[in-house]
């Protein structure tokens, strides 16, 4: 037997739709629990925007040369300085980015 031949024209309809609405939101459910949730996101690109802005503003670092990564709070500095006074400071400005929960400092210094 049929949904054709259970339900008539105008709740087969219905029907149809209920279902197609319920294995969307189902995928739609998969998907968000798989990776990083947009509230995330929109955090950590906050969050890196901040830092390169503070890294810009900042008259020891060349901000052209630092990388900057955000993963879940977690900030990555990448790159290249030209001392150790540098780094650090990248280091502190990353710090003092409002949501910053740890920073990883993998700034290369260059040899002069």
């Amino acid at each position: 037997m049929t949904i054709r031949a259970i339900l008539p024209s105008g709740l087969r309809t219905k029907w149809v739709a209920l279902f197609a609405a319920t294995l969307l939101a189902a995928a739609l459910a998969a998907c968000a629990g798989a990776g990083v949730k947009t509230g995330q996101y929109i955090d950590d690109s906050t969050i890196t925007t901040k830092v390169k802005a503070q890294l810009a503003n900042d008259e020891t670092v060349s901000a052209m040369d630092v990388h900057v990564e955000t993963v879940k709070g977690t900030v990555r500095l990448s790159g290249f300085v030209a001392n150790p006074d540098e780094k650090r400071r990248a280091e502190q400005v990353a710090w003092s980015v409002n949501g910053v929960q740890s920073v990883q400092n993998a700034l290369v210094i260059q040899n002069p």
